[in-house]
């Protein structure tokens, strides 16, 4: 039979599909219900990531996506790969990250049966997951994969799961176009809608812009209203770069690690203009406390949001670039002196960062060196913690492109595998992922991947020896009773980066830690930075759950206050 012009079966076809996209690598790991398409990937122009993990697949193609701005791939098989992969699933629908998902399945005739590796996996991501397309005939399947792609990177995108059954991969499918059909345009904001906003911007004397996540991919428009309407901007942590860190309207990150300074102007505007933000507990501490004199306009793709945590007098279901867009072209020019006046002063009372004990770098100081070494291109990764937020506080983002990190599930194990995703989709950008010891031993396994791809990857752990963000809050809020908060024994970090053949610089063996640590940047390749932290270290202020943002702890009391 000539190949060439046989029809093809469902695995095949796939790779056509995914060529013809444009999706030049997935990552995955092979397994019995997803080697028919893995004999088809072997014949197809696609680069595939082993990684050593589906959670580690699911955060590259995460990485490969939030870097990219177009939906990610990963291929895992049934059962065990299915329910390693639900993590990083969770955690793309938390952030709104379009990725695909091709998940394995037992063969048709078997389904119910319990069969080998056999599991629901439309009960399973359901709660985790944008759709779950299940596809049990094989005339089906060119239209599902179609429709996988349009859902997760239209509207708020986020993850989809194709469930693939083993038998109906290697059956004939028609040789439907493979191309990719034009998408929708999304609906205009409201004219009506717009012009009301246009008027309370107007009328406003203490107005801010308060940028979520959604916002990215509308940071142009984000500045040109901001600079326009002179209209200072606070981001959440998703958002960091929106406006350049260096910008004279950017306040930076408002919240639980926000500056005092940005809470409190928070706390003081008028009207709130909030774009592409969820309002989480995490970004407004106690909601009746947050912005209270405000009036607010919510503007997001998903009506879903609007009032679900803070009712807003104005709500605009639209894209944000083309509401930010039309909104600049309605909003008189003005220059709002007494505000900007008001806020310098408040920004004058920010605490500086404490100093690190003799022979080590302060985290900020850490932060900070990097950035300078790196660049502004440089791509950042983090997992979650006290680096996480130390990193939030003190690198200055100029894009949010530039910026990844688990936001809305908090994902220890996440900054690895993204990184390495990111340098796969931005390969003349250098990328910094900064972790801790307990979050890089999440997914340490994936320094082989690493290694493997030789990859221009520097991985900053800054080592506590224990979980740093959780000993703070007991430190802070639980009596100083530290309970498995830090390890009995620790790890060579450096011997285990070594092991999976990436070289280790630990800074704790420097006489002088900033040269080595700019030194160890400049050098190509994968490499992981030991920095001994000290465990003490707090990363201040912080917003005690449920209390307000106004209210932060921003030095650590004589006496630890009780959890009551």
């Amino acid at each position: 039979m000539d190949t060439e012009t046989a029809s093809p079966t469902g695995a095949q076809w796939i790779t056509r599909f995914l060529e013809a996209r444009g999706v030049q690598r997935v990552a995955g790991i092979p397994g019995g219900a997803v080697l028919p398409l893995y004999r088809a990937l072997a014949d197809a122009g696609i680069d595939h990531i082993l990684t050593r993990h589906e959670q580690g697949a699911g955060f590259v193609a995460q990485g490969m996506a939030r870097a990219s701005g177009r939906a990610g791939v990963c291929i895992v098989t049934s059962g065990p790969g299915l329910t390693n992969l639900l993590t990083a699933l969770a955690d793309a629908r938390a952030d709104s990250v379009p990725m695909v998902a091709i998940v394995g399945q037992v063969p048709r005739a078997l389904r119910g049966t319990d069969a080998f590796q056999e599991v629901d996996t439309a009960a399973l991501v359901a709660s985790v997951t944008k759709a779950c397309i299940e596809i049990r005939d094989p005339d089906d399947l060119p239209g599902w994969m179609h429709e996988a792609f349009r859902v997760a990177e239209s509207g708020r995108p986020g993850p989809v799961v194709v469930e693939l059954p083993k038998d109906l991969q290697m059956a004939v499918v028609p040789d439907a176009d493979g191309t990719t059909p034009e998408r929708a345009a999304a609906q205009p904001p409201d004219p009506a809608a717009l012009a009301e906003a246009a008027a309370m911007i107007d009328r406003a004397r203490r107005p801010l812009l308060y940028l979520g996540g959604g916002s990215r991919a509308a940071s142009a428009h984000a500045r040109a209203l901001a600079e326009h309407g002179d209209i200072p901007a606070v981001t959440s942590l998703m958002a960091l770069g929106a406006l350049p860190a260096d910008h004279p309207l950017a306040l930076g990150m408002l919240g639980q690690h926000g500056a005092r300074s940005t809470n409190r102007a928070i706390d003081e505007c008028d009207l709130l203009i909030a774009v592409g933000a969820r309002f989480d507990d995490r970004a407004t501490g106690r909601t009746d406390a947050f912005a209270p004199d405000a009036r607010v306009i919510h503007i997001d793709i998903d009506p879903r949001e609007h009032g679900k945590i803070r009712r807003p007098e104005l709500a605009i279901a639209a894209d944000a670039g083309a509401a930010l867009r039309a909104l600049t072209g309605r909003v008189a020019a003005c220059r709002r002196t007494a505000w900007r006046a008001r806020i310098a002063t408040l920004r004058e009372q920010d605490r500086a960062p404490p100093v690190a004990p003799p022979g080590r770098l302060s985290p900020d100081t850490l932060v900070r060196t990097c950035a300078a070494a790196l660049g502004p291109d440089a791509v950042v990764t983090t997992d979650v913690g006290q680096h996480q937020m130390w990193v939030a506080q003190h690198y200055p983002f100029t894009r949010p492109d530039r910026w990844l990190t688990s936001g809305g599930l908090g994902t220890m194990g996440f900054g690895l595998p993204a990184a390495i995703g990111a340098a796969l989709a931005t390969p003349d950008a250098p990328v910094l992922c900064v972790s801790g010891d307990g979050s890089l031993l999440m997914n340490a396994q994936e320094l082989a991947t690493l290694a493997e791809r030789d990859l221009d990857v520097t991985v900053l752990v800054m080592d506590n020896g224990g979980l740093g963000l959780v000993r703070q809050q007991q430190a802070l809020f639980y009596d100083r009773r530290y309970s498995a908060s830090g390890y009995a024994r620790g790890t060579d970090l450096c011997a285990l980066a070594r092991a999976y053949g990436v070289r280790a610089i630990d800074l704790a063996a420097a006489d002088d830690p900033a040269s080595a640590l700019a030194a160890a940047l400049a050098m190509r390749g994968p490499k992981l930075v030991r920095a001994p932290i000290d465990p003490d270290a707090r990363v201040l202020p912080m917003v005690p759950a449920g209390a307000a943002n106004t209210a932060p702890v921003d030095h650590e009391p004589a006496d630890a206050a009780s959890c009551a």
